[in-house]
Formats: C-alpha cells, sequence, structure tokens
C-alpha cells in the first residue's frame, strides 16, 4: 500500500458486532394471508419478520421507485420502467390520484394515461412489481393532495370530515376504493401478478382508525396483498395492521425562506438508527391543521418489532416559488448509502422518475396558494431532478444508485439479516462517519466523509475498523488509510468468493457477480474503488493457491493480503485459484462503474457496458442515446449484435469492435441524434416585475401569475431538427425568475429557475412548432424579491441571460445479441 496515502497518526476503532437474536415472527397482520396462493411455504411467499421483509422463505431487500403512470404519456412508460428496471430496482410505487379517476361524481376515467391496469401490467412485463399508493389523499403535490374538487367542495358545504370515519366520506371513499380494486383483479401476488402492497392515504398523523378502516373497506372490496402500509414518518399513529415506512431527504422546498438547510437534513448523512424525520409534511400540518411539531415534541422512532423500511428517499427534490433547492446526485446517492448502513431494509425512492402534471376540468392540478396549500409549485413540471428526468432523461444518479442496487440484488438477502452497530455520530465534521452491519460471522464496514457542499465533511486521515464478529476479528484495511473528504462505502468482511474462498475484507465495494461456469468455469465477482482509496484485497483460504494479475501479495495473520498495483478499470482482472475452488475479480474504477448494467439480453444475465442509457426488454437491449455514437460492451459476450430497430431506419448501425478480459465491443451509429443549436448568447429584457405577493396559509411568496411584461422570444426550429427521432428535447440554459414555453398558444413546460437546465418536450407538438415555431415568455431574476435559491448559483445579475437553446435529438435503437462468443 503506497506510504503516501498512509497516515502518520492511525485510529483504529474498535467495533464489537454479535449475532443478532432471531426476529420476532408471526406478530404482524401482513405477509400472504393463509389459505391463498403465496401462503408461506408455497413458491414465492411473503412474509414480514419484526427486522426484514422474507420471499420464498429467505430475506428480501426491496428496492422501490416512484413512477406516477397518470403523469407520464402512455406510450413513454414502457422507457421510463425499463430503465427504472435497468437501474436495479424490482418495484415501482405509484399514486391513485382521486382526482384523475373521478372528475365528477360518479364519473370514472381509467383510459389512456389513467389506465391503472395496463400501467400495472407493463411494470409485471418489465419484471417489476408494485405498490398501489391508494390513498385517498396522495399528496404528490398535487391540487388538494388530490381530491377532486367536487369533493372539497361537498365537505365544505355540507361539513362532511375528510379523512376521517365519517360515514358520508367513507361511503364516497369506498366507491372509489371500488373501482380502483376493479383495475388490480388478477395482478395481485396472491393471483400470480404485480402488485404486492397498498399504501393506505398519506401523511395522515393522528386517524389511526381511520388508517385501519381504509385497509379494511380494501379488503372488503376483494383487495388481498401481502404488504399493507402508511407513512410513519412526523409521529404518526400507525395502526398495528399496516407497515410505517419512513422517509429522507436531502433538503426541502416545504421549508421557509430562511431556513439555510432543513433542521434534519444533516441527520440523514450520518449513520443512525432513528427512523423518523418531523420536518418532511410539517408545512402542511401547520397550515391544514394549526399543529407544529417542534424537534424533541414526538419520540423518534427506533422500532425493534417492525423493519426498517422507507418509501420516500429524495431521488431529488422538487421545487416551490418561494424555496427552490438543488440536490445532487453524490448527495442522493450517500443518503442512500448512509440509510443503508444505518440499517434500512427497505429502500424506496420519492421520485424515481419525474412527470408533468395534469390538466383537468378545473385547470392544472397542482399545489397552490389559490388551493389553501402553502407552497405554489410549478404548474406544469414535476421533474423532482430524479433519476429519470420528466421526458426520460436520465442522470447521473441513476447511475450512482444502479451501483447500489447491483449490490443489493447478489447480497441483499444476507445484508437484510443483518443488524447495524453505529458510531461518529455527531455534527463534528471532523469525527469519521462509521457503521458496521452484521450477522455476526460477516458483514459490511460502512464509512462516509459525504455531507452536501455548503457543509462539507474533513477528510479523515488513518483510518482503521477492527470488526469483532463472533469467531473472529477482521482488522480492514490491513494498513490504516486516509480516507478524502466527500466519499461513501462499505467494504465487505468475510464476503463468500468460492469453495473454500473467503474475502476476509476488502478496500472497494461489492457491485455484482456473473456466473459463468459454462463460459470460463468460474464466477466473476465485480467490486468498485473508491477515487483516491488504495485497493486490498484480504483473502482466506487461498494456501497454496495462486493469485494472478496486477497485485503485489503478502502473508498477514494467516491471510493473503493483495495490494492492487494496476488501475482500476474494466480490464483489471484478479484471478484467485483455491485447492477448492476460484474465482476472477474484476476491480473497476467508478467512471467505468457508472457505466455498468447488469441486463437479461437473449436468455441470459449479462455484463454491459454502455455509453448511453440503455435497458433489456423481452431479451433485446434497447438503446436511447443523444449522441451521433455510442459504445456497448458485453460480458459474456454474445457472438454478434444486430440493429432490431432505430429511429434513423436504415442509417443506424452497430460496427464490431474488439474487447479484452472477456468483454466485446461495438460501435452503435445514431447518425439523427445529437444537437442543434436554436439560440445562443440572448439577452431578452423584461420591466421589473411588480413587487412579489404573498399567500397561502403561511403567508409565503406566490408564483406570478401575470405574464403581460414578461420578456417573449420567440424561436424557430426547422422541421429536420424535429424529425427522425425518438424525442426532441429543447434545452434552454438560463438564468432568471420563471419562465414559461408556448406552442400554439399553450403553456406546454414551465420552469421555476433554480440552477438547472430547462427542458421542454417538443416530440407531441413536433408539427405546431415545425410550422409556427414556440415562444418563450420570461420573468427577470431579481434578487430583493426573496426567493431562496442554493448558493452555488445565487451569484448571478438581476435581469434574463440565455446562454444557449439547443434541441436535443434522442434516438431510440434496439439491438438483438446472436450466438454466444466463446470466453476467452
Amino acid at each position: 500500500m503506497p506510504d503516501a496515502l498512509t497516515s502518520p497518526r492511525p485510529v483504529t476503532r474498535r467495533v464489537r458486532a454479535a449475532r443478532p437474536a432471531p426476529p420476532q415472527r408471526d406478530h404482524l397482520d401482513l405477509g400472504d394471508p393463509p389459505g391463498t396462493p403465496g401462503t408461506p411455504g408455497t413458491p414465492d411467499a411473503v412474509a414480514v419478520t419484526g427486522r426484514y421483509l422474507e420471499r420464498a422463505g429467505r430475506p428480501w431487500f426491496p428496492v422501490t421507485g416512484e413512477v406516477h403512470y397518470s403523469r407520464i404519456p402512455r406510450q413513454r412508460w414502457s422507457e421510463v420502467l425499463g430503465h427504472t428496471k435497468a437501474g436495479g430496482l424490482d418495484t415501482v410505487a405509484t399514486y391513485v390520484f382521486w382526482q384523475a379517476h373521478e372528475p365528477t361524481p360518479g364519473d370514472f376515467r381509467w383510459d389512456g394515461d389513467l389506465d391503472l391496469r395496463a400501467f400495472v401490467e407493463l411494470a409485471g412485463r418489465h419484471g417489476l412489481d408494485v405498490v398501489v399508493r391508494m390513498g385517498p389523499w396522495g399528496h404528490g403535490e398535487a391540487r388538494y393532495g388530490g381530491f377532486p374538487d367536487w369533493l372539497v367542495e361537498r365537505s365544505l358545504r355540507t361539513g362532511m370530515r375528510t379523512r376521517t370515519n365519517d360515514p358520508a366520506y367513507l361511503e364516497l371513499v369506498r366507491a372509489f376504493y371500488a373501482r380502483t380494486i376493479a383495475q388490480l383483479a388478477g395482478l395481485t401476488h396472491a393471483e400470480g401478478g404485480p402488485v404486492v402492497g397498498a399504501q393506505m392515504d398519506n401523511e395522515l398523523y393522528d386517524q389511526p382508525e381511520h388508517l385501519a378502516t381504509l385497509r379494511r373497506t380494501a379488503e372488503e372490496l376483494g383487495l388481498r396483498v401481502p404488504l399493507w402500509t402508511a407513512t410513519g414518518w412526523g409521529g404518526a399513529q400507525v395502526p398495528a395492521t399496516l407497515l410505517p415506512l419512513y422517509s429522507a431527504y436531502a433538503d426541502g422546498f416545504w421549508e421557509d425562506t430562511d431556513t439555510e438547510w432543513p433542521a434534519f437534513s444533516p441527520v440523514h448523512f450520518r449513520y443512525s438508527t432513528v427512523r423518523d424525520d418531523l420536518s418532511v409534511g410539517a408545512d402542511l400540518r401547520e397550515a391544514l391543521d394549526g399543529v407544529v411539531v417542534e424537534p424533541g415534541a414526538v419520540p423518534l422512532k427506533d422500532d425493534d418489532a417492525l423493519p426498517y423500511a422507507t418509501c420516500e428517499l429524495g431521488g431529488g427534490m422538487h421545487v416551490a416559488y418561494h424555496r427552490r433547492p438543488l440536490v445532487t446526485p453524490d448527495d442522493v446517492a450517500a443518503l442512500a448509502l448512509a440509510k443503508l448502513g444505518s440499517g434500512s431494509v427497505w429502500q424506496g425512492y420519492y421520485m424515481y422518475a419525474g412527470g408533468t402534471q395534469r390538466v383537468g376540468p378545473h385547470g392544472t392540478e397542482q399545489e397552490s396558494h389559490a388551493t389553501g396549500y402553502p407552497n405554489d409549485v410549478p404548474t406544469r413540471t414535476y421533474d423532482f431532478g430524479a433519476p429519470v428526468g420528466e421526458h426520460g432523461q436520465v442522470r447521473r444518479h441513476h447511475h450512482l444508485l444502479r451501483r447500489q442496487h447491483l449490490w443489493l440484488q447478489e447480497d441483499g438477502a444476507a445484508l437484510a439479516a443483518m443488524t447495524t452497530t453505529v458510531g461518529g455520530g455527531s455534527e463534528d465534521p471532523s469525527e469519521l462517519r462509521w457503521a458496521v452491519r452484521s450477522d455476526g460471522h460477516r458483514g459490511y464496514a460502512f464509512l462516509t466523509t459525504y455531507q452536501p457542499a455548503r457543509r462539507p465533511l474533513d477528510s479523515q486521515p488513518g483510518v482503521q475498523l477492527e470488526v469483532g464478529l463472533d469467531d473472529a476479528t477482521v482488522v480492514v484495511p490491513t494498513r490504516p488509510v486516509d480516507l478524502p473528504a466527500g466519499v461513501s462505502m462499505a467494504w465487505p468482511l468475510r464476503f463468500p468468493l468460492a469453495d473454500g474462498l473467503v474475502l476476509r475484507s476488502a478496500t472497494a465495494q461489492v457491485l455484482t457477480r456473473i456466473d459463468r461456469a459454462e463460459d470460463a468455469g468460474r464466477d466473476l465477482l465485480v467490486l468498485v474503488a473508491t477515487d483516491g482509496v488504495p485497493v486490498e484485497l484480504v483473502v482466506d483460504g487461498l494456501g497454496e493457491g495462486t493469485a494472478s494479475g496486477p497485485v503485489e501479495a503478502r502473508a498477514e495473520d494467516g491471510a493473503t493480503v493483495l495490494d492492487l498495483t494496476g488501475t482500476p478499470g474494466p480490464d483489471t482482472v484478479v484471478g484467485l485459484r483455491g485447492p477448492s475452488g476460484g474465482v476472477d475479480v474484476l476491480v473497476l474504477d467508478e467512471e467505468t462503474a457508472n457505466r455498468l448494467y447488469r441486463l437479461d439480453v437473449a436468455g441470459r444475465e449479462r455484463l454491459v457496458l454502455s455509453d448511453a442509457p440503455v435497458h433489456a426488454l423481452d431479451g433485446e437491449l434497447v438503446v436511447h442515446t443523444e449522441h451521433p455514437t455510442a459504445s456497448l460492451s458485453l460480458l459474456p459476450a454474445p457472438g454478434s449484435l444486430a440493429v432490431t430497430s432505430g429511429s434513423d431506419g436504415d442509417e443506424t448501425a452497430v460496427v464490431p469492435g474488439s474487447g479484452g478480459a472477456g468483454w466485446r465491443s461495438w460501435t452503435l451509429i445514431a447518425p439523427g441524434a445529437g444537437r442543434h443549436r436554436v439560440a445562443t448568447d440572448l439577452a431578452p429584457h423584461s420591466p421589473a416585475p411588480p413587487e412579489p405577493a404573498r399567500g397561502g396559509p403561511m403567508d409565503r411568496l406566490s408564483a406570478p401569475t401575470e405574464f403581460t411584461g414578461a420578456a417573449r422570444v420567440p424561436l424557430e426550429v426547422p422541421a429536420d431538427a424535429l424529425a427522425g427521432v425518438d424525442r426532441a428535447l429543447l434545452r434552454v440554459a438560463w438564468t432568471g425568475d420563471v419562465g414559461r414555453a408556448l406552442v400554439a398558444g399553450e403553456v406546454v413546460s414551465d420552469h421555476y429557475w433554480h440552477g438547472r437546465d430547462w427542458d421542454v418536450d417538443l416530440t407531441p407538438w413536433r408539427d405546431d412548432v415545425a410550422r409556427d415555431g414556440l415562444t418563450l415568455e420570461l420573468l427577470p431574476w431579481r434578487h430583493d424579491t426573496g426567493v431562496w435559491v442554493d448558493p452555488s448559483v445565487r451569484d448571478v445579475p438581476d435581469g434574463i441571460t440565455v446562454a444557449t437553446v439547443d434541441v436535443v435529438r434522442v434516438a431510440r435503437v434496439v439491438l438483438s445479441a446472436g450466438e454466444e462468443r466463446p470466453w476467452s
């Protein structure tokens, strides 16, 4: 290990990770009910213990992403679900917004983008299970929380108490539930379908009897699912018949403009067994119910009788007019890994894929001051800065999270059964933050020096952990190492490699494993190195065996210590051959790991390295690229790749190349993809806007509704910039306050500037835009308005600047694989 990276003053942290007691069982009214398919003891049965979920008799670690079918054009569902599955998720959750499905009393709609049944069936085709968030109230930044206008008006007129056991309300809920459940007939887990769970209401804190009534009502109407859930944050009173799920966000648009960083947010970047967060939804409780929850007023939950499960780990963050957070991909990934180190056994993201607010009978269906809510949010966009954007844009955190999810696919069953020991939980930025999850025999050591840029943590010199397990002590690394600032990792402890071979420890993270018995006779384990941290592999059981590849070997404490001497990358393979078995270890760098997928291609699981977003469907690869060329490499390599269909027709091609370490590479040529510059360096003028108004129950800044004084920027887009590709996005790099995009007089997109580019999907309006162009209406930025934006983007001038306007042309190409290529 290079001396330059070793601290002269190491401090060894000693941890005792004892074997956990067996979890409680049969104490929860959850899991597959007796007497139905899926009963415990039958294939694929779901059960819930006091510590984790089980499936088919072994621990199950679900990874769930929120995807709102009603906010995504139906023709894009398959693409979004494909990216979700390729991201390593196994479940999607989705709101059923009452206002969308019953816009007028008794008039139920399940057509088009509202076809819940078709969405669930398609999710199943992609290999995804579904959790249906049934409401009746959902929030999701929807108008009246998803309640139809007529329901709100009836409540005001008659005194009917919504979200309670008021008989008049329950009668209406029963009708809505009955129609929803009818859409799911034949699609539940017990019937062999993908629906594994249902959430009752959302962010309901003080009505446990009502939540219990909602489940009973759904069951009376015929719904049978193993998982019944409710949101548990904010000190919510959740009945014993529902599993409480928790949240964690890096920031929140719902905070006030004088909040530089929400009080609870730093907690989520530390390891902690505390599950609750009092800040999420606190603005609505104060605004609608007059309840102010002060820190410390509600005991935070750490309940050993229930598994630590989440449904709203922030996949990004929405913006409101008054407060516009800028959560980064690294924030999202670090928070998610911190929850794994803290004991989570169900990772659920909100949102995983963004969408667009609907337009209903009463106009746009977003939360607003006008409807009595505390925040004005954009009228159209619900992008949320999610891993998959509003228009299918695949972002960096899709790749960062996929690395964690591939690991959970490989070893999540073992991790779920491991309990957590936490250290370094203070706010001191100079303190090492660590946790160990272990079953007493093996485990993982979690370490982090990451916190968002506004309050970064220090680097950590001389890091070494001494972890006491039931029958051994593992020291990792064998020589202390310096950790740079801004990194998070989970190092394996006593990870099984092959017969007789065990990875006692490693300073690299488990990514995935591929079975290559039919190719090379040995599995391939994939690890990923952390930038700035030297890779050390400590192997037990190698004995008189051999280690090959770019490593230096030394014997220490009865094990073989291998220091990586080469540079991590797709060709860096360490071969381990023990007396009874062997394994190859591929050590990737982080950049390459961010390009790695594990997909079912031509009937088998393969590793896919791709420059462009890719997913699999029915054994074929589906690539979405905004560049004219993209490289793909596969392992195990098929004999060929061929274009099945492409946006560019006959001009799309795939050209074979070379490859090493078992990879084979191809270059995808999609000449129609790319960018078309529409405008650059614009400085449109708008008169100073009127003094900002305030509104809503918390007297916050209100979004402007008058655009007569806005700068108008007409844009002409040639037809050939829009044609011949799967999707055409207008990407606007600008600064200002609020922008709207109009096509044929209709507002098709809006944007509260907060530091990110603004994307507008022109695909549905190609003909209109090619004929008449489109218009941007832009209001100027003014610092003294008092809008909160992230410190990293605050230093912008008053007024409006438009740096560039491009059409981003996204091609879709489907590739099929040919016969297997022999391993070499």
